[in-house]
């Protein structure tokens, strides 16, 4: 597994920004608008990347309006596709303005104990993405970025 800063550049194919209002329907237009765009860059809806992207665009998006969220701010989605020599990937970037509240590194998740209603989402992501790491965002806050390799 390659670490999420690689020493190869990539080569951006593709790339989607937009800022969205830290509210649930903000985050709920960010998964319909990546899973939109990626369908227009040859990833159908209801593919396998596609769900998987969605599930990811969700949760990041969620985390962004509830934990992250700081008043008169947006949380902002960026979607690249980027091609290697061998690979290409997926990489999806969520950003809020809250560098304070941020959520534990790859290596320090833990399962909830039963019967608690949070801290399952980052397990999900774990899961789902190849690689993510949270990373300090200029000149307020944090991004949290996870890839997704894809078939080339």
């Amino acid at each position: 597994m390659r670490p999420i800063s690689t020493l190869q550049s990539p080569v951006t194919v593709r790339v989607f920004a937009q800022r969205f209002s830290s509210t649930p329907l903000g985050a709920r237009l960010a998964r319909h608008l990546a899973v939109h765009r990626l369908h227009d860059w040859g990833i159908p809806y209801g593919s396998g990347t596609s769900d998987t992207a969605a599930l990811l665009v969700a949760e990041l998006a969620s985390n962004a309006v509830t934990h992250g969220r700081v008043p008169g701010w947006d949380f902002e989605l960026r979607l690249s596709l980027d091609t290697y020599a061998y690979a290409r990937t997926l990489r999806v970037d969520v950003s809020d303005a809250r560098g304070e509240r941020r959520p534990l590194r790859p290596d320090e998740i833990t399962v909830p104990e039963a019967g608690s209603e949070d801290g399952r989402g980052l397990l999900l992501v774990a899961e789902l993405a190849d690689r993510w790491a949270v990373l300090d965002r200029v000149p307020v806050g944090k991004t949290v970025r996870v890839e997704v390799d894809l078939p080339h």
